[in-house]
């Protein structure tokens, strides 16, 4: 059969069936390219451009891996488990309620489970959406959806192509943006009230250097312990708790 597709939500494998997903309109969180192989998948590539869907060049080794013996002529996708909404999307939910926006920011959260959990706890603490950039960064995958408990059906999440922009557009319209990071003020000394966007760095990296500039606060968890870190999963849930009840008055 020369186009197949493994026998996965998430993975689609053959030029014919990455072809039918992109023209059906399915979400799709990245495509992997062939390296070499660009100028036959160029009408394809085109197509997934024009969708906004992250398009990386592999080793076909790195393929053959993915696709675990499926005939993947040089291309395999991604499917994302649901529609990617936009940074609009996020504040006009807010509106709708009648809230200051809440929304959490991840700034290159690898982890798809960590993602998940983030989107699962961000839901039960009330935040409007979850900003995620393009790349270096976990998607939608069907891992992260069930992470979240199926909290993705009910969360915007957005994906943006640069971070650091991002929050100036939020600024501009009047969030105040915090971040976590070890060198801040302890989050529970801190006004979490009003307009707000909290950002979560990498869990190895931490906060890359220009996102920690543009924040206009930092917060940070007390230790006590001998381990100076939390799970970057775990300090969300603890600093959206927080925001969660200084809002509602929890």
């Amino acid at each position: 059969m020369e186009d197949s597709r493994k026998n996965e939500n998430d993975l689609i494998v053959g030029r014919n069936c990455v072809s039918e997903a992109l023209r059906s309109g399915r979400p799709i969180d990245k495509l992997l390219v062939a390296r070499g192989a660009s100028t036959s998948l160029s009408p394809l590539i085109a197509r997934a451009k024009k969708a906004g869907i992250v398009i990386k060049e592999v080793e076909t080794k790195k393929l053959d891996f993915i696709s675990a013996g499926a005939v993947h002529q040089g291309v395999v996708a991604f499917a994302a488990a649901k529609e990617y909404s936009s940074v609009e999307d996020i504040l006009e939910l807010a509106k709708k309620r009648g809230e200051p926006p809440f929304i959490i920011i991840l700034d290159e959260i690898e982890d798809p489970h960590n993602l998940g959990a983030i989107i699962r706890t961000a839901e039960c603490t009330g935040a409007h959406g979850v900003i995620i950039p393009k790349r270096r960064s976990a998607g939608l995958s069907f891992t992260a959806d069930k992470a979240s408990a199926g909290a993705v059906e009910f969360v915007p999440i957005a994906r943006v192509t640069n971070i650091a922009q991002t929050i100036d557009m939020l600024k501009k319209q009047g969030v105040w943006v915090y971040g976590a990071d070890m060198d801040g003020q302890c989050y529970c000394k801190a006004d979490l009230k009003g307009a707000a966007a909290l950002v979560i760095g990498n869990e190895g990296r931490g906060l890359g250097r220009l996102v920690k500039d543009k924040c206009d606060c930092i917060l940070t968890l007390p230790m006590s312990g001998k381990i100076n870190s939390l799970n970057a999963s775990v300090a969300a849930g603890v600093l959206m708790y927080e925001f969660a009840r200084q809002r509602q008055d929890f």
